[in-house]
C-alpha cells in the first residue's frame, strides 16, 4: 500500500487537470442541451448519444471540404435540431413515447452518421492543416474558447426562457395539463424543445471532434450518462454554495461547471491507475450518489422537524 500511495506523482496529476477542465467544459455544453429536456420538459431524450455524433461527423466532414469551422459548427447545430425534429414528430405526431422516439432516432443515427462519414468509422481533422476553433494541442487556449461559448450559452439560455416562448415551454414540461387549458400548444413546444436540446448537443459534439482532432462513429456513447451526471452534480453544487439565492442563471451556469467537476473526477480516477474499463461503473456510483443527496437531505430535515415536534409536545 506505501508503495502505492508513493508511485503516485502529484505533478502528473496537476499536468492532467487543464485537459479535464477543457474536456469538462465541452461536455457542460451538452449537459445545457440535455437540461432542456431533463428538466425544462421532463422528458428523458435517449437522441442526444446519436446527435452528439452526428455533430461531430458533420464539423469534421465540412472542414475537411474547406469550410470554416465556424460555419462547420453552424451546420452541425442545424443537423442536430433536425434530429431532435424527428424525434419531436415521432413523439407527438405518432403517439410513440417520449424514451422509444428518442431511441429511435438515435438508432436511426448511426446508419446517418456511417453516411455522412463515408460509410468511414471515424475521420480525422488535423489542426496543422484547418484552422480550428480549439483543439487539445492548445489546452489553455481551448478552456477559454469552451469557457466564452459556455458562457454566451448560458445567457442566451436565461434570456430565451424569459421571453414568452421560452415561459411557454417551461410551462409545457412543469404542468402540461394547465398549460393546454392556457391555450398553449404542448405538442408544438415538444417539438421546439428537443430540437433545441439537440441543436446545442450537435455543437458540443462539433466542439469534442475538434479538440480531439477526429469524429468517431461511437463518440457519442453514453452521453447522456455524462449529461446527466453534469446536470445533476451542478444542481448538487450550486443548491450547497448559493442555497435559495440561486437564479435561473446560475443553474444553468452549474451545469456546465458540473460538467468540469465530473470530467475532474474522472481525471482523478486515472491517476490514481484504477482500472479504466470501470469508468462506467464509477460514473454510475457518482451519479447515484448526487441523485441521492437532495433526497437524503430533505429526509433529515424533515426527520429533524419531527423530533423537535415530539421533543415540543414532550415539553408539554
Amino acid at each position: 500500500m506505501a508503495a502505492y500511495v508513493s508511485s503516485l506523482s502529484l505533478l502528473k496529476l496537476l499536468r492532467n487537470l487543464p485537459g479535464g477542465v477543457s474536456q469538462g467544459l465541452i461536455w457542460g455544453i451538452m449537459a445545457l442541451g440535455i437540461y432542456v429536456t431533463f428538466r425544462l420538459l421532463d422528458v428523458a431524450d435517449l437522441t442526444v448519444d446519436g446527435s452528439f455524433a452526428t455533430g461531430g461527423a458533420v464539423t469534421v466532414m465540412l472542414i475537411l471540404a474547406g469550410w470554416p469551422a465556424w460555419a462547420a459548427l453552424l451546420a452541425a447545430v442545424a443537423v442536430g435540431m433536425l434530429a431532435g425534429l424527428c424525434t419531436g414528430l415521432l413523439h407527438t405526431r405518432f403517439g410513440i413515447p417520449a424514451i422509444l422516439s428518442g431511441i429511435l432516432t438515435q438508432f436511426a443515427l448511426y446508419s446517418i452518421n456511417l453516411r455522412i462519414m463515408g460509410m468511414a468509422a471515424n475521420k480525422a481533422v488535423s489542426v496543422d492543416k484547418y484552422q480550428l476553433v480549439l483543439s487539445s494541442r492548445n489546452v489553455p487556449m481551448a478552456i477559454l474558447t469552451a469557457a466564452l461559448i459556455s458562457v454566451a450559452l448560458v445567457t442566451v439560455f436565461y434570456w430565451y426562457f424569459g421571453t414568452e416562448q421560452g415561459s411557454a415551454l417551461r410551462a409545457t414540461g412543469n404542468n402540461p395539463a394547465m398549460s393546454r387549458a392556457l391555450g398553449i400548444n404542448i405538442d408544438h413546444m415538444k417539438v421546439l424543445g428537443l430540437s433545441l436540446s439537440n441543436g446545442v448537443v450537435a455543437l458540443s459534439g462539433g466542439l469534442m471532434s475538434q479538440y480531439q482532432g477526429f469524429a468517431d462513429i461511437n463518440m457519442g456513447r453514453g452521453a447522456i450518462v455524462i449529461g446527466l451526471a453534469a446536470v445533476i452534480i451542478g444542481e448538487v453544487i450550486g443548491g450547497a454554495l448559493l442555497k435559495k439565492y440561486i437564479n435561473f442563471w446560475f443553474t444553468l451556469l452549474f451545469t456546465v461547471i458540473g460538467g468540469i467537476l465530473y470530467y475532474v473526477v474522472i481525471v482523478i480516477v486515472l491517476w490514481l491507475r484504477l482500472n479504466s474499463n470501470d469508468l462506467k461503473l464509477f460514473t454510475a456510483i457518482v451519479v447515484a450518489l448526487f441523485l441521492a443527496v437532495p433526497y437524503l437531505r430533505e429526509r433529515r430535515i424533515s426527520s429533524f422537524a419531527k423530533f423537535k415536534r415530539k421533543g415540543a409536545k414532550s415539553d408539554a
